[in-house]
């Protein structure tokens, strides 16, 4: 035997029929977070401050490779 049911409903009639919670509220706040936060990172985005940051870290990571080959020589 082989039975079909078919429900037509929003989904949050469905939460709301499961016991489940409104999470909109939440997921508007998260959004606006990430939003403001992108704003106030906009600055770092600029491609002067990035060369900035990757020439630094890249200098230190060759360094760093540098004296652990050298303190590794037999």
């Amino acid at each position: 035997m082989k039975i079909n049911v078919e429900i037509d409903c929003t989904p949050e009639e469905a939460r709301a029929f499961l016991g489940l919670p409104d999470v909109a509220p939440l997921n508007q706040h998260l959004v606006a977070e990430m939003q403001r936060r992108m704003d106030e990172n906009m600055a770092r985005m600029q491609p002067e401050e990035l060369m900035k940051a990757w020439t630094s870290f890249g200098l230190q990571a060759q360094d760093a490779f540098r004296a652990m080959m050298t303190a590794a020589k037999p």
